[in-house]
């Protein structure tokens, strides 16, 4: 099916580096649109291989908010369709709040594409499961405390207190403090660690070391920026040779569901 474009702002997630990761829709966005504004810094330049010729490319990395803004008014205003490419998925740490703020101020429409977010494209490539039944259930998205800062309930040290798998976007220079603050909230010097540095990139590199030797890992790489931290005890690699443990019940032959009636155990 043919998908129209409107006269509008569409607000894409181009995914996490590998641009066969972005969707079927946003693909077809990227083919149509008049206008296409994407963060040159952090977005695949091979996704722009597919726009249409007459197709304006603009590069957002170097625009203020106000620039980027009126760019896209500007453009939706002349009856042109406007695609806003973000990398991963807008929705986690994609500064979209302040953007549509303004196209709603400006009574211009706008549309969210959801992309795949560096998190699962980051547990993809380490081969991890991030819920891992009776070990962690939870998946905590959070940053450590930098330039910006953090709610007050939010403090790392507290997040880490739950013990469940914990994914650190844009924390790659905050190590330090990282390490010391899940230390402090009971995890284990031995506790599992992956670091995925640009995931899903040519150049994407997999890291897996413990909670005590992160940092020392991480400046020994020479990773200190595009990287994923996950501390999870499910990106322990024993779990893939642990037959037996930490099974879902949805696989279980004894186990019933809407789909299929388990089978009985002789005691």
């Amino acid at each position: 099916m043919t998908l129209l474009l409107e006269a509008k702002v569409y607000i894409v997630g181009a995914g996490p580096g590998d641009p066969e990761l972005i969707t079927v829709k946003g693909q077809n966005i990227l083919k149509q649109a008049d206008v296409i504004l994407y963060t040159d810094s952090l977005v695949n330049e091979q996704l722009m291989e597919v726009a249409k010729p007459e197709a304006e490319i603009l590069k957002s990395a170097g625009m203020n908010l106000e620039e980027l803004v009126d760019c896209m008014v500007t453009n939706v205003e002349q009856g042109k369709s406007v695609a806003r490419v973000h990398t991963g998925d807008p929705a986690v740490y994609g500064a979209i709040l302040e953007q549509m703020r303004y196209l709603k101020r400006a009574e211009v429409d706008y549309e969210i594409i959801p992309g795949v977010s560096s998190v699962f494209a980051a547990a993809a490539a380490a081969g991890i499961e991030l819920t891992v039944p009776e070990l962690t259930q939870t998946v905590i998205l959070t940053r450590a405390e930098g330039r910006t800062p953090m709610p007050e309930r939010e403090q790392l040290k507290d997040l880490a207190s739950h013990h469940c798998s914990t994914a650190l976007f844009l924390s790659a220079t905050l190590i330090k403090k990282v390490v010391r603050e899940f230390l402090e909230a009971g995890w284990l010097e031995t506790d599992p660690v992956v670091v995925v540095y640009r995931a899903s990139w040519p150049d994407q590199k997999v890291v897996r070391t413990t909670l005590g030797q992160l940092d020392e890992t991480m400046r020994a790489e020479g990773i200190r920026k595009q990287a994923m931290v996950i501390i999870s005890k499910a990106a322990d690699e024993r779990l893939l040779t642990e037959e037996g443990k930490y099974e879902s019940k949805l696989y279980d032959k004894t186990f019933t569901h809407g789909f299929r009636k388990g089978e009985q155990v002789n005691g």
